[in-house]
């Protein structure tokens, strides 16, 4: 089954929309976090969306491939480096993040095509 990750992530900005509305603390807490988390520094945005795909990768999470990969991508991620990245992500998490990488890549393919 080819999992469709632009639906995926525009669900999810819905859905993060709404847990916005019901529980806003908890999100602004958690929107501050990322944006501390992602400014500038040291590392820049697409190495920390890089570095965060990777972790999606390992973890498993449909949902956080689609918005790190769409994120990496924007933010200038290369083919090359996505491939890169993977490649760690499946050394640093053996069979369960090859299946997982085989994902994020297919992620990106989609976020980068621009039909």
């Amino acid at each position: 089954m080819v999992k469709n990750y632009k639906e995926m992530a525009a669900g999810l900005e819905n859905s993060v929309g709404e847990l916005a509305k019901l529980i806003p603390e908890t999100m602004r807490g958690f929107s501050s976090l990322g944006t501390a988390a992602k400014k500038g520094g040291a590392l820049d945005v697409k190495t920390k969306e890089l570095i965060a795909t990777a972790i999606a990768v390992a973890v498993r999470c449909d949902g956080c491939i689609a918005a790190h990969t769409k994120a990496a991508e924007k933010n200038g991620a290369s083919k090359d480096e996505i491939l890169e990245m993977l490649s760690m992500a499946i050394y640093m998490g053996g069979g369960p993040s090859l299946v997982y990488a085989a994902e994020a890549l297919a992620a990106f393919d989609q976020f980068s095509d621009k039909d």
